[in-house]
């Protein structure tokens, strides 16, 4: 990637440009870090544009260093929200992050990498050198975040902890003494805390690029709680199929920043037909996570699920008995992640069995199959990609 393309692209913005450009012209190898708190295992392709924008810099030659918030994690980062995070334990991060490692390395080379853990100098802070820290800041300036500034005019509660957690942040960049963080807009803050403390505690001056966010499917923040994920653990066909649904106005930000299309070429794809646009995507991203064969193979059953209103060639199958929860059955097959979505979906006229819209929740969901002429299965559709076939017993 070429050094203009490493700030560009999937960038909103550069702090300073004129640093950045001048640090990557002088042909030296560069730091980079990107840190992350492992408050969840389930990485999305969301989670990826930081991961791409560190193999990027690797190809081009830089050290780069990817910190795990080990001791953060236990404050926990107050980016985006309404409210104060609930800080994880030690086991929860290790736990967290063997899983996020195995995902993740579908992106990084992490025998390319460095891989640091900030409990190692943090947990060594004492009274002295974090009273020296906190001097660098003010109050007024930890106030300007815009999740505190909305807190306070709603009256909720700003916790002493969470003014520190951008300070210890802004420590892990001085510490590591790097030329460039990166991280996604909502760190943009601490980021630059960082590059307070770096030139206070006289290191390198460094920059600081915020990425891209991805939104979800359906145009929202990319979230479990909205159901508009795409997993790097989803099946091909899935994979496909949810890259198939993203609304039109967002496939210029995911060629841009989820998969390795030169520009150019994506310029030309998005004058032509939508549809052949994102299939073109949907491809361009299975094949990353499951290679070309398994893009090949999604894109065909694609066409012949929802072009040509054919049921799947594989499905998940579950035995359902006229006692067992069929809510909780589709939980655990994955066609829903709650009881509430399935309720919400039921609602809306998305589940049906066998071609029936269920207009309600059933108490008694053993007669409701009944009602149906007995067969060896049963194909349950929830929304518009989620199939299951289940073989009915009545006891």
């Amino acid at each position: 990637m070429k050094n203009d393309d490493l700030i560009t692209r999937g960038v909103v913005r550069v702090i300073p440009e004129d640093l950045a450009r001048e640090k990557l012209a002088s042909g030296k190898r560069l730091r980079i870090y990107n840190g992350i708190d492992p408050t969840g295992n389930k990485l999305h392709i969301g989670h990826t544009v930081q991961l791409r924008k560190l193999k990027a810099f690797s190809e081009a030659g830089h050290d780069v260093i990817f910190l795990i918030g080990s001791f953060t994690a236990m404050i926990g980062d107050p980016s985006g929200r309404d409210e104060a995070r609930i800080p994880l334990t030690r086991e929860q991060i290790e736990e967290n992050f063997k899983t996020y490692k195995q995902q993740a390395s579908k992106v990084l080379d992490f025998g390319k990498i460095t891989v640091v853990y900030n409990h190692e100098w943090l947990e060594k802070l004492g009274g002295r050198e974090l009273l020296k820290l906190a001097s660098f800041f003010t109050k007024q300036q930890m106030e300007q975040r815009d999740m505190f500034v909305r807190r306070e005019e709603e009256g909720k509660p700003i916790f002493i902890n969470e003014f520190l957690y951008p300070l210890l942040q802004g420590y892990d960049s001085a510490h590591l003494d790097v030329d460039c963080e990166l991280g996604a807009t909502d760190q943009e803050f601490n980021m630059l805390a960082g590059r307070t403390l770096q030139k206070a505690l006289g290191k390198r001056e460094k920059f600081v690029l915020t990425t891209k966010i991805i939104e979800g499917t359906d145009g929202r923040k990319m979230s479990k709680t909205y159901d508009n994920c795409i997993y790097l653990e989803d099946l091909p066909d899935d994979m496909f199929g949810k890259v198939m649904s993203v609304r039109d106005e967002l496939m210029a930000t995911y060629f841009e920043c989820c998969t390795d299309m030169p520009m150019d070429e994506v310029k030309k794809i998005l004058k032509g037909n939508p549809r052949d646009a994102k299939a073109r995507l949907a491809r361009e991203i299975v094949t990353l996570y499951h290679g070309t064969g398994a893009a090949d193979a999604a894109e065909k059953e694609f066409e012949s699920v929802f072009k040509k209103g054919e049921l799947p060639k594989n499905m998940p199958e579950a035995t359902f008995n006229a006692d067992d929860d069929f809510l909780q059955i589709l939980i655990d097959k994955g066609l829903v992640s709650s009881k509430s979505e399935a309720r919400r979906l039921v609602e809306q006229g998305g589940l049906t069995i066998d071609g029936t819209v269920i207009k309600e929740i059933q108490s008694d969901w053993g007669a409701e199959f009944a009602k149906h002429a007995f067969k060896d299965a049963y194909i349950v559709k929830v929304g518009k990609r989620k199939f299951l076939k289940i073989k009915f017993h009545e006891k």
